[in-house]
């Protein structure tokens, strides 16, 4: 049976089936939820995300279900598999998406672990969970949907609670981890250097990850702001032909964090967002061969508005740039590159009823990063004849969840 097809079978089901998800085990009620989105891309000039968008692509699919349940009052758990397939990345190889046993203490301490998603800035941890969203795709200069893979969990354990500070002074909310981090070899990443420039094969790409995410609900209502900080030490494993011959290959991480500061304001209909993020990694490759840093430098400012219960508009202004230092080969220097993708979107949100969502999205992207050095949603192996300097893009995106 055709993919797709069988996609729309189960989505159908899930639907119909949608107002009974829940059933006991002895005394104890189980919850099993899903959900679903098949979108199109159109871009006017270069292939984006890795899908060929300039004919108009429909390889934008991912789905997920969960399962969950308490066993005390106190102790949860809960599992949830994934799977998608966008232009070449994903590729229809299912994951386990996280995997968690979860105990509150009181509302200040909790601890839980396994394989758990990561806790950094407003949207990380529900990146994949689309019906949640405004938006068809959030900012990617903070939110690279190439790059999901990078951040999303980790197979570890957190630390977590919220310490009320009374009216005068809000509530804070605090998470603490500390885990593996295992790469898909389906990402951005290994997609870039699989290419013409590296000739990188991976079997295995992750490390050690850890760091935290602090977060205030301010006394002013409907204010939150918050800072993220993850540090990691990363080995990439596999073999290259750059330099002829099949020969195996190692790099690694001498330097790689992330920080990231927040701020969110709701009141009634009306959401504002606003995110920066920095990111630094300077790692040895080539097996040693040499060092290469890159900065890489992400903001936005995002509103959306509910004009009425079926429809929701909004739009956003996101900046990206990539910095890659001289380096050098041997006796030879590889002088610096920078690169920029500036994104100025407008999109709508029709919800259909209470399980289906359709969203259409405009944008208009300055630049194409820096492809190459960085996965920037551009790549130079989908764009043979060149990359131009401007992408108009069209994104209509249907979400089922339930």
């Amino acid at each position: 049976m055709d993919r797709k097809l069988l996609i729309l079978i189960v989505l159908a089901a899930g639907v119909q089936w949608s107002m009974g998800q829940e059933f006991k085990i002895f005394d104890r009620t189980v919850q099993v939820h899903g959900f679903a989105s098949q979108g199109i891309a159109y871009t006017n000039e270069n292939n984006w995300l890795t899908m060929k968008t300039s004919e108009g692509s429909y390889s934008f699919t991912d789905f997920g279900a969960n399962i969950s349940m308490p066993i005390t009052d106190k102790l949860r758990i809960g599992a949830q598999v994934y799977d998608r397939n966008l232009g070449n990345l994903g590729n229809w190889h299912p994951s386990l998406d996280w995997a968690v046993a979860d105990y509150r203490f009181t509302h200040w301490l909790g601890i839980r672990g396994g394989k758990v998603k990561t806790v950094m800035g407003l949207y990380n941890d529900t990146q994949d969970l689309d019906f949640l969203h405004t938006f068809a795709l959030l900012p990617q200069s903070v939110y690279p949907t190439d790059l999901r893979e990078c951040t999303i969990a980790h197979e570890g354990g957190d630390v977590y609670g919220t310490i009320d500070l009374g009216k005068k002074y809000g509530a804070i909310s605090y998470t603490a981890y500390a885990g593996e981090r295992e790469d898909s070899k389906y990402g951005g990443y290994p997609y870039l250097l699989s290419g013409p420039i590296a000739w990188i094969d991976f079997t295995g790409y992750g490390g050690l990850q850890y760091g935290a995410d602090l977060r205030w609900a301010t006394p002013l209502k409907s204010l939150l702001v918050g800072i993220s900080r993850m540090n990691e030490e990363i080995d990439g494993y596999g073999t290259t032909t750059a330099f002829g011959p099949m020969l195996p290959y190692h790099e690694r991480s001498k330097s790689d964090w992330t920080n990231q500061y927040y701020g969110q304001f709701t009141r009634n209909k009306l959401q504002l967002d606003a995110e920066y993020r920095r990111y630094w990694r300077d790692q040895v490759v080539y097996n040693g061969l040499w060092s290469v840093q890159t900065d890489v430098r992400g903001w936005y400012v995002a509103g959306s508005y509910r004009l009425t219960k079926w429809l929701q508009v909004g739009s956003y202004y996101s900046r990206h740039s990539v910095l890659a230092p001289a380096f050098l080969i041997g006796q030879y220097l590889v002088p610096a590159r920078s690169g920029h993708e500036y994104d100025k979107v407008i999109s709508a949100r029709f919800d259909l009823n209470r399980f289906v969502n359709v969203k259409i999205e405009g944008h208009l992207i300055d630049g194409t990063g820096l492809p190459g050095y960085y996965p920037d949603g551009f790549y130079a192996r989908d764009n043979p004849q060149g990359l131009k300097a401007a992408t108009n893009a069209l994104v209509v995106k249907t979400g089922f969840d339930f």
